[in-house]
């Protein structure tokens, strides 16, 4: 892709669009789907979708030539630790990060999770995700990573009782952040 398309689409896109991509009831279902799942785990979900790169972010790959791939990487880290999913009580917090310019999934696990989670493990599953968001679907695509990110805590952090006043009080929003 040109240089100049890529920052056409970055420029023209922003948080409307992200809300759009899924809408409010696509937000409704994703939302509720991520509390059941944190019934079951003490771990946290963080979704963040993002329509495009700030400038700045955009500029490190139009102006200085980093790849795009790097960019959208660091991207993900900095909504990581904007959104606190480092900030759980047992290091078990995971984003999914998506980034609709570039049709692109991140997913990033916060340290305690990571020792039971191998990367090739989280490439296969933003794999599937992308395929869904690569066909228009987001919604499938965030389904399908929540779902593994959910089996991934449920098996390595299950929850040790169902009452609700057992919850952190660091708890990450549910809701989808749109950016």
């Amino acid at each position: 892709m040109s240089k100049l398309m890529r920052l056409l689409r970055h420029l023209w896109l922003d948080a409307r669009d992200a809300e759009r991509a899924l809408g409010k009831d696509g937000l409704d279902r994703i939302e509720r789907r991520i509390t059941e799942s944190e019934r079951l785990h003490c771990g946290q979900i963080c979704v963040c979708v993002e329509a495009s790169l700030p400038l700045r972010y955009l500029w490190r790959h139009l102006g200085r030539g980093e790849p795009i791939e790097a960019v959208i990487a660091d991207r993900a880290l900095t909504m990581f630790g904007k959104q606190r999913v480092w900030d759980t009580e047992h290091n078990n917090g995971v984003l999914i990060y998506v980034l609709l310019a570039e049709h692109e999934i991140d997913i990033l696990a916060d340290r305690g999770l990571s020792k039971h989670v191998s990367t090739d493990d989280w490439l296969t599953t933003i794999e599937q995700a992308l395929t869904h968001l690569r066909d228009g679907r987001l919604e499938d695509g965030l389904n399908a990573a929540i779902g593994e990110a959910h089996a991934v805590l449920a098996q390595h952090f299950p929850r040790e009782s169902a009452d609700e006043s057992t919850r952190s009080d660091k708890d990450l929003p549910n809701r989808p952040q749109t950016r």
